[in-house]
């Protein structure tokens, strides 16, 4: 497959890799971008979580609640002026309040009515287009619920009541103080907004991706000459240390880092009066994995002005 200069800079926007080693990164890959990303990362070229400058999206992420339920939304608009837009905001909290009452699938809250217009959230969306004049787009949702306990919730970044750039749920099985349950809920919910993990336990990560992991690994580990038997000592190890780190229950709770969440959740029982479950995690970043367009606007000021 011909590598071509495009490949190159999107490769290289993604990992922060010279020029010449994205190149060689693709030719070795066949053109495959995942794969060149891991190949450099194997060859300690790019970090694994190193991002192209350019994934963003405006707009913003909407939380509704109702103790043993809460959902999330992502609305997004092409410029962070709408997203500063009263009505822009008012439309986001209107939505989340209509995703609750849905199983939080987008499909499902895209069909279901708005009660201030009457009609389907996706055709009240396209009157705001129409009225604010620039696109909009119900991206995502997560919905999570328990039969007792509660559904704790952050906003991050809060740009009013509800609204934000960053959005948690975090969902605790409960018998126990429902407000002492809430205070570690969100405690916790802080948490995952600042560490991101991957899953609440080690066992629910995406086979796929610890696959990847090892992978990765494994060509580093080879790198070092060593016997293969020494290698895969080393590549268990540095697996053992990846699954602490990107799973919630093992990693140090930023409140105190001298317990892991898991440790303190169970401290927070003796509040709670009882054992504390949690049930799942979601976890909304505004813009995340979207690319935006980059523009040139002196360019299209100067070809305006050419008219």
């Amino acid at each position: 497959m011909t590598v071509t200069a495009a490949m190159v800079k999107e490769l290289r926007e993604k990992t922060g890799a010279g020029m010449m080693d994205c190149k060689k990164a693709l030719a070795e890959t066949n053109g495959d971008m995942e794969a060149a990303i891991d190949w450099l990362r194997a060859k300690g070229i790019a970090k694994a979580d190193k991002k192209s400058g350019r994934t963003a999206a405006e707009g913003l992420i909407g939380i509704a609640s109702s103790g043993t339920k809460a959902v999330v939304v992502e609305i997004n608009s092409e410029t962070d002026f709408v997203a500063r837009n009263d009505a822009f905001q008012e439309l986001v909290r209107g939505v989340a309040n209509v995703a609750l009452g849905t199983d939080g699938s987008v499909a499902a809250v895209s069909k279901a009515t708005y009660p201030a217009t009457g009609k389907s959230v996706e055709d009240t969306i396209k009157d705001a287009i129409a009225t604010i004049g620039e696109n909009m787009t119900l991206r995502r949702s997560a919905l999570l619920e328990v039969e007792d306990g509660v559904v704790a919730t952050y906003v991050h970044n809060a740009a009013g009541e509800g609204i934000g750039k960053l959005g948690v749920l975090v969902a605790l099985k409960s018998t126990g103080d429902k407000e002492a349950l809430n205070a570690i809920g969100r405690q916790v919910a802080m948490h995952v907004a600042a560490t991101n993990p991957l899953a609440v336990r080690s066992s629910e990560i995406d086979p796929a991706v610890a696959e990847r992991e090892r992978n990765v690994f494994i060509e580093q580990s080879r790198a070092s000459g060593k016997p293969d038997n020494i290698i895969e000592k080393m590549v268990d190890g540095r697996m053992r240390k990846f699954f602490e780190e990107v799973a919630l229950l093992s990693q140090a709770f930023v409140m105190n880092p001298d317990l892991t969440v898991e440790a303190a959740i169970k401290e927070a029982e003796k509040s709670v009066g009882a054992p504390i479950e949690v049930a799942g995690i979601a976890r909304l970043l505004l813009g995340e994995g979207v690319e935006k367009e980059e523009s040139d606007f002196a360019a299209e000021v100067a070809a305006a002005a050419k008219g």
